[in-house]
């Protein structure tokens, strides 16, 4: 019998899990946002946790499907945003994912996934919480991508548009966590 997965198809894109360590591969646009959230064991420690939960996918408005409630490598989740028919769907996989280590010190925490066929763009995203020596809580966001079709490439400034607005969006959900709002 052959398991039923929520997306279909395959990673389509160069560099599978280059945003893990920063990269993007040659062709793709990339962007970095990297943002103070506060101080704290216990403020990384809800960002990260949260991160790894899916929270800020669901705290920027989008409406998340998953086959794994907790980020696993493998999982694939799917994202929309929009209304009934109107909904634009975003199906990814998770390539890499760092847990919070246990102690303190200066770490980080979070998962990166990939774009699946269905997906507006080809490329990757990467989440991850950290925490530096001196306590300070920080989350950077690290996307790279192309429009995955004619279509899509058509509506290039509005799909940039798009995406700053989401990591913007990303980072509010980010801050709320830190600050332990519910």
């Amino acid at each position: 019998m052959t398991e039923r997965r929520l997306a279909r198809g395959e990673l389509n894109y160069p560099d599978i899990g280059a945003t893990e360590h920063g990269g993007s591969p040659a062709g793709y646009r990339k962007v970095a946002s990297r943002t103070y959230l506060g101080e704290g064991a216990a403020a990384y420690h809800r960002v990260a946790e949260g991160i790894l939960a899916w929270e800020l996918q669901r705290r920027s408005g989008l409406r998340v499907r998953t086959e794994s409630g907790v980020v696993v490598p493998g999982a694939r989740v799917v994202s929309g945003f929009g209304v009934g028919p109107f909904r634009l769907n975003a199906p990814c996989e998770v390539i890499w994912v760092h847990r919070p280590a246990p102690g303190g010190g200066p770490q980080s925490a979070g998962f990166g996934y990939g774009s699946l066929p269905g997906h507006p763009v080809r490329g990757e995203e990467s989440f991850v919480a950290e925490i530096d020596a001196q306590g300070r809580v920080f989350v950077s966001i690290t996307a790279f991508s192309r429009p995955s079709n004619w279509f899509y490439a058509a509506g290039g400034a509005l799909a940039r548009r798009a995406q700053r607005l989401m990591t913007s969006r990303y980072i509010e959900g980010a801050r709320q966590l830190a600050a332990g709002e519910s």
